[in-house]
């Protein structure tokens, strides 16, 4: 064991040292992604799942109206920056990728796909990368594994982007993530996935950059969580939208907008409270009321909560109503 570690470590520092551009050398992101463009909507996206803690933290990288790119195996973090710099300076894919290849001397342990905003993808599989490691290019994706216990994991990646074309790009990453995992997946096993989404477009704020950005750092089913953790995102949509609505005075719409999102996560106290609010916002607290009398039966602090939002005008009943409803 002590002569695999100190091989281990030697390998390490020869890969992380001994170049131009400088790898991390912690990161063993030995794993599977995808790096993909919606074609109807222009967004980019990159999912990635691996058995290494917070893989989305050195991964994925993205930005909005430039591309997207995954760096793995023997991580060298700097191919997200720097890639994403080239592209938007003006090189496509393919040679902003050639490029950073070019410069790095442990090119062999790495694996890299980039994809710009016109959706071409471009990917490089070093030699030493550990079996099975393969890459499968196309229109608008990159699917690419290493270190996977068989040799079907990236065919059944493709298969899976290319058969949920009708899917948002987000809950398509996440099937093809599913079928790489129901293929074999990691030989190690499963830590942790990241999903991150960015629009087709530059944008002026660092705040807007993405649509979606999501992490599972440490979980026995990270992709599960994944999964789970989009579609709260997407119900929380809703919850701002109506938020939106609520400061534009249309109570209609964020009741509409605040309903749709309780009746994805129907026991959410959150989604519940603020669909009651637009109801007694709207003239109908009487349907409020067993909404608000059930919320505060499983946690008082939302009873207080309703005075505290007279002041802001987020409730906009009378006083005499406000009492009513503290009364439930």
């Amino acid at each position: 064991m002590k002569t695999v570690f100190t091989f281990l470590i030697l390998l390490v520092t020869a890969v992380g040292y001994s170049q131009n551009i400088p790898a991390d050398k912690s990161a063993f992101a030995h794993t599977f992604s995808i790096v993909a463009r919606d074609a109807k909507t222009g967004e980019m996206a990159v999912a990635v799942q691996s058995h290494w803690f917070s893989v989305g933290s050195l991964v994925s990288w993205g930005k909005s109206g430039v591309g997207v790119v995954a760096t793995q195996s023997f991580v060298n973090p700097a191919y997200g920056p720097k890639g994403l710099k080239l592209m938007q300076d003006g090189l496509s894919a393919e040679k902003a990728l050639e490029q950073l290849i070019a410069e790095d001397e442990g090119k062999a342990y790495r694996q890299v796909a980039f994809l710009d905003v016109n959706g071409t993808a471009s990917a490089y599989t070093g030699a030493k990368c550990v079996i099975y490691a393969d890459q499968i290019t196309g229109d608008n994706f990159s699917v690419q594994a290493n270190m996977m216990l068989t040799d079907k994991t990236v065919p059944a990646m493709e298969k899976a982007f290319k058969e949920n074309e009708t899917l948002p790009l987000a809950e398509r990453m996440v099937a093809v993530l599913k079928a790489a995992e129901q293929a074999g997946g990691d030989i190690r096993g499963k830590q942790s996935a990241a999903l991150i989404v960015v629009g087709p477009d530059l944008v002026e704020n660092p705040w807007e950059e993405y649509k979606i950005n999501l992490r599972v750092d440490d979980h026995e089913n990270p992709i599960e969580e994944l999964d789970r953790l989009l579609k709260v995102a997407r119900a929380y949509e809703y919850m701002n939208n109506g938020d939106l609505a609520v400061e534009a005075g249309d109570m209609p719409e964020a009741l509409k907008q605040y309903g749709t999102a309780e009746t994805m996560f129907p026991d959410n106290l959150e989604m519940k409270f603020w669909k009651a609010v637009a109801m007694a916002n709207d003239g109908q607290l009487e349907e409020a009321k067993p909404i608000f009398k059930s919320i505060f039966e499983q946690n008082e602090n939302w009873r207080e909560m309703i005075g505290r939002l007279v002041k802001p005008g987020l409730l906009t009943v009378s006083e005499e109503q406000v009492k009513e409803i503290q009364n439930l």
